[in-house]
């Protein structure tokens, strides 16, 4: 006796040996030996042999008219042998009777599963539907398959063109067009990124990075909409009797802060720290600030940027030469002989402007030795001078106040490289990091954003106050920077507090402070009862929040681009062999480029050390380098020698606006800077000017 039974959803044949209560022995075709319940036996036969049978079976299945099997089938349930009557005209034979079940089995759009060998054939409507969507997807396996090909081909099908971005930074997995895409680069062998560059969706590596940003921060664009009036300024607000200047790169447009230097006649200084005052026009929750919120920053990158702020509204306040702008101004008078402060007094003002100067024109003029010397000529060279003899006091009081939290003094002997990108040619220009001109700027920035600091948490104003150190942990963890609301040190650069507030035109924690610091400065002790935010406000806490998010990620993406930027320039050089400086074990810096590249297998070598590398290749997509070391040329100078890694980082404060050139800096050691950069917490610094 031969058996054709289920087990586990699928049919099978075999020869009974023996039977007992509920269950029946079988040896299968195989030689396998099997216990068979007896209510999954569907039929008891004698001829033919289990394996003919299952051939003839198969034969009959595939014969069988679907349509005219479920025409026969009726609306009732039914038991296969009735129906194979029906439809067979007689008795179903063994083979007829299982081919017609494995037929009924494998049609479940036709015939509904109702038990073991019985079934419904399925309401005319809902068959109707199902094979619908059977053909609607043979169509789309078809259109799959054309996309494929057109990708295989490294065309782009019309149909994806507008879907370039989705498919590639957030795709819908069950869509044809994306399942095409994954097709295509499982049989290409390559990523999706680089078949869309070789399909033509992205024009080149640099696109494919700056749309990828796009997508994730700007999902509506980065453009502004159309009509955004300037808000108006007060008209009550008062001269200021001084001629202004400002210092910056050439190619920056934000321009928010401007010095001023009048010597009285008694012989004291009063020296002007000027900051463009959007607040004084601005108001919270209007159109202007909802956009300014959503942005939280302006983004940098080589040879571009997205503002924070619409053009005509940083053409309206920043601090342009020929203009008498609002600004937000901090006066302190010191007398010259030992810089001793004598008084500070901080007022909103319209500031005349008689120069926008620029590093391009004055880097190599004023220099140490010039100011020295009084040697050269140049624009406001008295003042300057001042400007620099009080830098470098404020420096002196910052480090001692740095010795006193326990930490080395800064070291300025970093190079710093500005990137100019034109017509998709980079310049990489350094520059040594301290520089005059440069530490005038971060010094008297310093000196305003912690003495605003100061006045806020004085009057009972919250503000958003940058801190470093006094944590627990490693020293990681002690020195990361944070945002908070309250007034604490910043231990890195030797100040009791450090509220950024000199830059309103780019970054909006510093727009926020400013409105807090106005309302200080114009109402005294009442100013907690008409600053726009209270104590423990929770949307205070709510901006930091975003503005941290935000930052770091426009950070990562500023670094990516200056990368993606130093590869361009390996190829437009044709360098190949390169020097560079060990930082920390396998991680080495070119000399020539901000380019930091990990070289595995590289022998233990003090850091500093002098190599020589020979450049293999490099990936614009995914920003890799392979090298080889051809040679280990020199131990690390004292120029070298244990650089800090600090100082907020001093030339950001030196208003680090990259502006459409940006810059970065590396030290020579690196493993506290790398130490920062692994806490999540962390705030990637902008780059600077």
């Amino acid at each position: 006796m031969n058996l054709f039974f289920e087990e586990s959803g699928d049919f099978k044949v075999g020869t009974m040996l023996s039977h007992a209560g509920e269950a029946y022995q079988v040896e299968m075709a195989s030689g396998k030996r099997t216990k068979v319940k007896v209510k999954d036996v569907l039929l008891q036969y004698e001829h033919p042999a289990p394996e003919v049978l299952q051939e003839q079976a198969r034969e009959i299945a595939a014969s069988i008219d679907l349509d005219f099997l479920w025409e026969v089938a009726g609306q009732e349930e039914f038991g296969f042998a009735e129906l194979g009557a029906e439809y067979f005209g007689h008795t179903a034979l063994p083979h007829e009777a299982a081919g017609l079940i494995l037929c009924l089995h494998s049609a479940p759009i036709y015939f509904y599963k109702k038990g073991r060998g019985h079934y419904k054939a399925a309401p005319e409507a809902s068959l109707r539907a199902a094979q619908a969507g059977i053909e609607r997807k043979k169509q789309q396996a078809l259109v799959q398959a054309g996309y494929v090909d057109e990708l295989k081909q490294h065309r782009l099908p019309p149909a994806l063109q507008a879907l370039v971005l989705p498919l590639l930074f957030k795709p819908d997995k069950n869509t044809i067009e994306y399942k095409a895409l994954e097709a295509a680069c499982d049989e290409m062998h390559m990523s999706a990124p680089r078949l869309m560059l070789a399909a033509g969706g992205i024009a080149t590596a640099k696109d494919l990075h700056l749309s990828k940003f796009l997508f994730e921060n700007f999902p509506k664009g980065a453009g502004f909409s159309d009509g955004i009036a300037v808000p108006a300024v007060p008209k009550n607000l008062p001269l200021a009797a001084v001629a202004a200047f400002s210092i910056d790169d050439v190619t920056t447009t934000e321009i928010d802060d401007a010095f001023s230097v009048v010597v009285q006649d008694d012989g004291n200084v009063c020296i002007g720290i000027h900051i463009a005052a959007p607040a004084l026009a601005i108001r919270p929750d209007d159109v202007i600030d909802k956009i300014a919120r959503a942005r939280m920053s302006t983004v940098y990158m080589p040879g571009d940027k997205i503002t924070m702020l619409p053009d005509h509204i940083v053409e309206a306040f920043t601090l342009a030469e020929g203009r008498n702008c609002p600004a937000l101004s901090l006066y302190a008078t010191l007398n010259p002989l030992d810089w001793t402060l004598l008084k500070m007094e901080t007022r909103a003002e319209l500031v005349p402007i008689a120069r926008n100067l620029r590093h391009n024109d004055l880097d190599q003029m004023v220099t140490e030795e010039t100011l020295a010397s009084g040697e050269g000529e140049y624009p406001h060279k008295a003042e300057l001078g001042l400007l620099w003899q009080w830098a470098q006091q404020l420096e002196q009081g910052r480090m001692q106040k740095r010795e006193a939290f326990g930490l080395r003094p800064e070291q300025n002997n970093r190079i710093d490289f500005n990137f100019y990108v034109e017509d998709d040619v980079v310049s990489l220009v350094r520059r040594k990091r301290g520089a005059p001109l440069d530490k005038i700027v971060a010094e008297l920035m310093i000196f305003a954003n912690s003495n605003w600091g100061k006045m806020m948490h004085e009057h009972g104003v919250p503000g958003i106050y940058r801190s470093q150190g006094g944590g627990t942990g490693g020293w990681a963890t002690k020195m990361q920077v944070r945002m908070v609301t309250h007034a604490a040190p910043h231990q890195g650069l030797g100040v009791d507090q450090y509220a950024w507030s000199t830059s309103p035109l780019r970054r909006y924690t510093d727009l926020v402070n400013q409105w807090q610091i106005i309302a200080c400065a114009e109402h005294g002790v009442a100013a907690p009862l008409v600053a726009p935010f209270k104590p423990r406000d929770a949307n205070l806490f709510a901006i930091v929040s975003a503005f941290d998010a935000a930052y770091a990620a426009y950070g990562d993406f500023q670094s990516n681009m200056e990368r993606y930027w130093c590869l361009r320039w390996l190829g437009q050089e044709q360098a190949r062999q390169v020097e560079a400086v060990v930082l920390k074990d396998e991680l080495l810096r070119l000399v020539e480029i901000p380019l930091v590249i990990k070289l595995a297998g590289m022998p233990q070598v003090a850091r500093g050390t002098q190599v020589t590398l020979d450049i293999l290749r490099w990936d614009e997509i995914d920003l890799s380098v392979e090298a080889r070391l051809l040679e280990i040329e020199a131990a690390p100078g004292a120029a070298l020698a244990e650089p800090e890694p600090d100082a907020e980082e001093a030339a950001d404060e030196a208003e680090g606006k990259a502006e459409d050139s940006a810059s970065v800096n590396l030290p020579e050691d690196a493993e506290e800077e790398l130490a920062e950069l692994a806490s999540p917490t962390v705030i990637s610094e902008p780059a600077v000017e």
